[in-house]
């Protein structure tokens, strides 16, 4: 049985193998410190839920010192040519993009069609999240595809791949670190106080008021902490369910799945969802940082609106 664990185990050989390349890299001026990053993640993927959490949270602080104190740079990489590239490419055309689609196809296939199968009377996949290990599965048999169609070794994969998550830096964590950052507030309170704050500055009697507030709320929260997943369980906590869906009987799947929505659009606008704005602009040497905030805000901003008329005629429409 194939089960998150095995995940876990996976991303941190890889992340290991990253941390020792990076500590070969004598052409990197802090290849010490940037293989200590590397490998510190990958000891608390392939260990960490046997280490004391004291130690695990020492961990975590000094991850957070390496990035703050710029411990991570890029070193010298094995890269082919420009030539050999545009040769490369022009052999392949749009079949470069195949083994990138493998990974929503192999994921929806077992996630959906596969998560019950078994094998010998034993389950191929785990009972629980099932779709982060099907995920799992889809980015290994993606990068054997990818070896495969560019006539590539598995090294090679994984020396490029160093030169991206050595450029991204820690914003490769930022999803993570938010998404868990946002079960905290949940866990603490925040989202009560919302909800607070929501029946004393609003009138909750009203849908329209309700869906435009929650809506609202997920860009808003969004654009602050950087991730949707962060926004998603303190806004649904404070207004999806207290108010929406106990309080006007709207259909919780849908509310949840236009709010997830909302907050991506405010990922558009905002530089603190790094990864996604800050770092493609400094990869691509943009003049303008925030260009890409730019380019998105025209689309963004009607999409909130478009997500709003449809939260409101959707959700309510088994509703009383």
């Amino acid at each position: 049985m194939i089960t998150l664990q095995w995940i876990y185990w996976l991303a941190g050989g890889y992340i290991g193998w990253l941390a020792w390349l990076g500590l070969r890299d004598r052409g990197n001026p802090r290849r010490h410190t940037t293989a200590l990053f590397w490998g510190l993640l990958a000891l608390a993927l392939l260990v960490g839920e046997r280490l004391p959490a004291p130690v695990m949270g020492g961990i975590v602080v000094l991850l957070a010192v390496l990035a703050g104190f710029g411990g991570i740079r890029m070193g010298r990489y094995d890269q082919s040519t420009v030539d050999e590239k545009r040769a490369e490419a022009a052999r392949l055309g749009n079949r470069l993009f195949w083994p990138a689609l493998l990974i929503p196809g192999v994921t929806l296939l077992g996630a959906v069609v596969l998560k019950d199968a078994e094998i010998a009377g034993q389950r191929l996949f785990g009972a629980e999240q099932t779709t982060l290990v099907a995920l799992g599965v889809a980015c290994l048999i993606a990068t054997f595809a990818a070896c495969r169609l560019t006539r590539q070794s598995a090294g090679a994969a994984v020396e490029q791949s160093r030169r991206l998550v050595d450029a991204i830096g820690w914003a490769a964590l930022l999803p993570l670190l938010l998404a868990t950052l946002g079960s905290v507030f949940s866990a603490t309170g925040v989202g009560e106080a919302v909800a607070e704050l929501v029946k004393a500055g609003i009138p909750v009697e009203n849908r329209l008021v309700l869906v435009v507030a929650y809506a609202l709320g997920m860009a808003v929260f969004t654009m602050i902490m950087g991730n949707a997943f962060a926004a998603f369980p303190v806004m649904t906590a404070g207004i999806g369910l207290p108010l929406l869906v106990n309080g006007h009987g709207a259909d919780a799947a849908s509310l949840a799945a236009i709010g997830m929505l909302s907050g991506y659009c405010g990922t558009l606008m905002t530089p603190m969802a790094a990864n996604f704005n800050l770092v493609p602009a400094a990869l691509l040497e943009l003049k303008d940082p925030y260009g890409v905030i730019r380019a998105q805000i025209g689309t963004a901003i009607p999409l909130l609106a478009c997500n709003i008329v449809l939260m409101y005629f959707i959700v309510f429409r088994h509703a009383g």
